[in-house]
């Protein structure tokens, strides 16, 4: 169980004292560790048994257990170091650096994610009457890659990387389509004008890109990837990497969201996958 996901959850059905109790934690997580039980009571407003109901109904033991497993959650998300690849690096340097590199930019992007703002998204292109997907640059294999997976719903999808091709399809956007924005800096300008374009359509701008970037500013729903990226000499672009693994989550969260209906449509889908590929 993913402790503070849980807590943050809105919809998870709590008693009044249980959601105060809740906000305390998410607030300040590193200081509830060294508190004691009538010490969080206090800070809550609540008594000292509800603080222990409100660990065993998390499935802990009690106020300690509970301690314990925060611990070791908050100890589990805190992002490794990235080292800058050098030039004398050995190729075994270059292999731990871009891994711990990989892995630590990903869980800043983690940290960062709302899980509200996945739920709008998601709801957002399940309404959509069509998908478009831009992206220049890096970001035009994500846009690429959206595209793929996009493509097993029964929504039109399209995906275009070239500046002229997005204007031309902007153009014929209303408000029952979505654009989708894909941008890290969220600067480069043909992709703002993009955006501002499917805005003056009435579509539904998502942008996958830097929170706060004039990207970010023309968008409805913005699902922010900002990482640590320092470009002096040479580092991989882990950015792109965070952005494929936000596509990953929207094309599976809009997958649960169909349910049985796209189950079947799935089905139809690998089926007529079948002759392409020799063996079983």
């Amino acid at each position: 169980m993913n402790l503070l996901a849980e807590l943050r959850n809105p919809d998870t059905r709590r008693s009044k004292s249980a959601h105060k109790l809740a906000a305390r934690v998410v607030e300040n997580p590193e200081a509830i560790i060294s508190m004691s039980t009538a010490s969080l009571a206090a800070l809550a407003e609540v008594s000292e048994p509800t603080v222990n109901r409100f660990c065993t109904g998390l499935g802990l033991k009690g106020f300690p257990d509970f301690k314990l497993a925060l611990a070791a959650e908050l100890a589990r998300s805190q992002p490794r170091i990235a080292q800058a690849i050098e030039s004398g690096d050995s190729s075994g340097a270059i292999i731990s650096k871009i891994f711990e590199t990989t892995h630590a930019s990903l869980t800043e992007v983690q940290q960062q994610l709302d899980p509200a703002d996945i739920e709008n998204t998601v709801a957002l292109l399940d309404g959509a009457r069509s998908i478009c997907l831009a992206g220049l640059g890096a970001s035009a294999s994500v846009a690429l890659d959206a595209q793929h997976k996009l493509l097993r719903f029964p929504t039109p999808v399209i995906a275009h990387t070239d500046i002229i091709n997005q204007r031309v399809m902007v153009t014929g956007l209303g408000p029952e389509d979505c654009l989708v924005c894909i941008s890290y800096t969220g600067r480069t300008r043909a992709m703002v004008d993009l955006a501002r374009l499917g805005r003056e359509q009435e579509a539904r701008v998502i942008g996958i890109t830097t929170p706060g970037s004039p990207l970010a500013r023309h968008c409805e729903q913005v699902l922010g990837v900002q990482c640590t990226e320092d470009t002096e000499l040479y580092t991989p672009m882990t950015s792109r990497l965070a952005q494929l693994v936000i596509v990953d989550i929207l094309a599976t969260s809009l997958a649960l969201r169909k349910g049985d209906e796209f189950s079947s449509h799935l089905q139809q889908v690998k089926r007529n996958l079948n002759d392409t590929r020799n063996g079983k």
